[in-house]
């Protein structure tokens, strides 16, 4: 009896040591696995990126990403206190400032302006605010505008980008540009014109 314990134990040790090894945590993922930086980018078409408010210190790993060109939506009174231009521009990006002064900021004037930095854009870009609210607002108001998506179409952009309270507004604008073009199409065929207000399509 004694031998068959001794013979039991011996066959339980190796058997309880795999055992240990098999359920120790996994500690060491490669750190290719991890995010290229510290904020999460969204990137709701390739090479756009949007996102909230990046520390200084993630720049380099968002250049590392394929970013050339970074459009802060963020207003001179928000950033008191950081010089990102001087960040971004060390890193070795261009900056452009869109300042969008909350929600009423989000309209056809600053649409236009980020259509223009995304023309002119070098590399890849990312439009950032403070949560990611504004800049997904602004896209999507950008892609229905410049003619890109249909409104619907624009607005599941403009989530997938990070709109969220901005979304209301967005609406309510191309709405409201949809009745005007609707209005100037029936007017223009009352009197035999062709001539559309711009930003219809």
């Amino acid at each position: 009896m004694k031998r068959f314990a001794v013979h039991s134990l011996a066959w339980a040790i190796p058997l309880l040591a795999a055992c240990a090894h098999a359920t120790q945590p996994e500690a060491s993922i490669p750190a290719a696995s991890m995010p290229a930086a510290g904020i999460a980018l969204r990137e709701p078409r390739p090479g756009l990126f949007s996102a909230g408010q990046p520390a200084p210190t993630d720049w380099q790993a968002i250049h590392a990403r394929g970013v050339g060109t970074v459009v802060n939506l963020r207003t001179p009174e928000e950033m008191r206190g950081r010089h990102e231009a001087v960040e971004v521009r060390a890193a070795g990006m261009r900056y452009v400032s869109i300042p969008v002064a909350g929600m009423d900021g989000v309209d056809d004037a600053n649409a236009d302006a980020l259509r223009e930095a995304l023309r002119n854009a070098q590399g890849a870009v990312l439009v950032h605010c403070a949560s990611g609210n504004r800049a997904g607002g602004l896209l999507a108001l950008e892609q229905a505008r410049s003619g890109g998506m249909p409104p619907e179409e624009a607005l599941a952009f403009g989530r997938s980008a990070g709109m969220t309270g901005t979304e209301a507004r967005v609406r309510s604008l191309l709405e409201r540009g949809d009745a005007r073009c609707r209005l100037a199409s029936s007017d223009a065929s009352a009197t035999g014109g062709s001539a559309k207000p711009e930003r219809c399509p």
